[in-house]
């Protein structure tokens, strides 16, 4: 088991390695394996990769993001131009059901709100929008609604956990209530907890999952 400094060096060797950051201007506490990020970047793209790459981290058990997005002048853009081009991104994206979504843009954060039928067009929106210039964070408030009625849910899930390269399916309860999906248990690393969840999110009818997954090393 890695002691917090030991963590906290590993955090920011991964974080210097990726090029899309700036490591020097994000700063990394950690305690009891839980890593607080702080500082400043110069674009949303970049404190989405930042959380990314620590959530990779192994012993990470939970990333606290509470970096600053930080506009270099020439990046500025009115929330009218912002939601203009946040609009056109998502009439473009093949995957995003159109007139679905809707947006709304306060001083550089976009809040994303309507309802589609499935989980990866909720992401796939997200998305569309995350690396728009000017953009300084995106609130996901779309919701799941689907149009086929949830079957068989929990047996559907756990054969696509058995099927995962990355899970330990014995390790993972599956709870449905309707089309309500509740995971528990215990993995090693956050991308068996991620597999995990889109496993839940792929069976047909369902309309949200709660992950309570925890990260044990």
């Amino acid at each position: 088991m890695k002691t917090d400094k030991e963590l906290q060096r590993d955090v920011m060797a991964a974080l210097a390695w990726e090029p899309k950051i700036d490591a020097a201007e994000i700063g990394v506490s950690v305690e009891s394996g839980v890593v607080v990020l702080n500082g400043r970047v110069k674009s949303y793209p970049e404190k989405w990769a930042a959380e990314e790459v620590v959530q990779r981290v192994k012993s990470v058990k939970v990333v606290t993001d509470e970096i600053i997005v930080k506009l270099p002048g020439d990046s500025e853009r009115s929330d009218t131009d912002i939601a203009i081009a946040a609009v056109n991104a998502l009439n473009w994206n093949a995957s995003v059901p159109p007139n679905r979504v809707k947006v709304l843009v306060d001083k550089g954060w976009v809040v994303l709100a309507g309802t589609v039928e499935f989980h990866y067009q909720k992401l796939e929106a997200e998305m569309a929008v995350r690396n728009l210039l000017g953009v300084r964070g995106v609130s996901n408030q779309i919701e799941i609604k689907p149009a086929v009625s949830a079957e068989n849910v929990k047996s559907q899930i756990e054969k696509a956990l058995e099927r995962a390269v990355e899970t330990d399916a014995k390790k993972i309860v599956v709870e449905t209530h309707g089309n309500q999906v509740v995971l528990r248990g215990n993995v090693k690393s956050w991308m068996e907890r991620e597999e995990a969840e889109n496993a839940a999110w792929a069976a047909p009818g369902v309309a949200s999952v709660q992950n309570r997954i925890a990260i044990s090393y």
